[in-house]
């Protein structure tokens, strides 16, 4: 199976310069708790509801004024929608992460989203537990 039969196509991004509270307030509208950050048609990052308690509210800044770019992650782990579903599953619990942005191989255009979720509805229980195991283990 191909990551682009189960993945999420109509994708939610946002621009770097979008303020936080305008992203939180996406996220709650959209109940969803990842954007992907856009610029000139290409994945520049990742801000999760996880970004904005932590990177954005606990350390201070103004989210009326700060913005995406400030807080997101930049080296985003994604995938390709012509790849198979088991290596993104690899590649998702090597990496820890719940989600993965989907892109075009031919113009690495951002087309899709690969969640935790999708994987467990469409892939074998085994896969998506395994999945969910590695990214839930905590290190302290």
């Amino acid at each position: 199976m191909l990551v682009k039969e189960i993945m999420t196509s109509n994708v939610e991004w946002v621009g770097p310069d979008m303020t936080i509270d305008k992203l939180a307030i996406r996220m709650k509208d959209r109940d969803i708790g990842c954007l992907p950050v856009e610029e000139g048609n290409r994945l520049v990052g990742l801000v999760t509801d996880r970004d904005i308690a932590i990177r954005a509210i606990a350390a201070g800044l103004d989210p009326k004024t700060a913005m995406a770019r400030e807080i997101m992650s930049k080296d985003v782990i994604y995938c390709f929608e012509d790849q198979d579903l088991d290596d993104a599953a690899h590649v998702m619990e090597e990496k820890r992460v719940r989600r993965l942005p989907v892109l075009s191989r031919f113009d690495k255009a951002l087309v899709g989203m690969l969640a935790l979720d999708d994987l467990s509805k469409a892939a074998s229980h085994q896969l998506a537990g395994e999945v969910m195991e590695a990214v839930s283990i905590v290190h302290h």
